[in-house]
């Protein structure tokens, strides 16, 4: 990595519309202008919806990590003008939408900022932010603790499955990944 450019890690979820395609779509945007290169990809799971209005259509979510020479703020407000290119609306807090995009760190940046506090601050809880980001980072920390060791406690992790874009695998029963993945510390099964 470049020294003028700073490690991150971005999440993505949609649970309206083509959620495939608009984070296929958005992860491109992400990274279009130079000041931002990808360095990994996660697979897609999909997850229930975690907080907000009851009965919302279940999400898809990724994580990618990426190296920027944006500055922590320069780079929400890139991932906030990805969100209204994929029509992003904020009406209710964690309802459903067509594209939702945090950062979850900016290299070892902490900040309570209410514009953007670092490390996020649900992502130590948030399985669907976890498993993917292990998947690409296997020693990935998050408060001195393997991202794969926290997915594998937080409490939506029984309800991961993995995507294939079809919904095949997603219709499988991920309790059956939550016995596997407590195999290994600082490891995770794919559900």
């Amino acid at each position: 990595m470049s020294p003028l450019f700073t490690r991150a890690v971005i999440a993505l979820g949609s649970n309206l519309g083509e959620r495939n395609d608009t984070l296929s779509a958005a992860v491109a945007d992400l990274v279009d202008p130079p000041a931002v290169r990808l360095l990994a990809i996660s697979p897609i799971v999909q997850a229930k919806a975690v907080g907000g209005p009851p009965g919302q259509p279940d999400f898809l979510n990724m994580v990618i990590a990426v190296e920027t020479s944006l500055s922590p703020l320069e780079l929400l407000h890139h991932c906030h003008a990805v969100e209204q290119k994929h029509l992003r609306v904020r009406d209710v807090r964690w309802g459903p939408r067509t594209l939702d995009v945090d950062i979850i760190t900016y290299g070892d940046v902490v900040s309570s900022d209410p514009e953007l506090t670092l490390p996020h601050p649900r992502a130590a809880e948030r399985a669907f932010v976890l498993y993917p980001w292990s998947l690409i980072d296997p020693a990935a920390q998050l408060g001195g603790e393997r991202v794969g060791d926290l997915a594998a406690k937080a409490g939506d992790f029984a309800d991961l499955a993995p995507f294939d874009g079809f919904g095949i695998l997603a219709a499988r029963d991920a309790a059956a990944a939550a016995a596997a993945a407590s195999g290994a510390a600082g490891t995770v099964e794919r559900p």
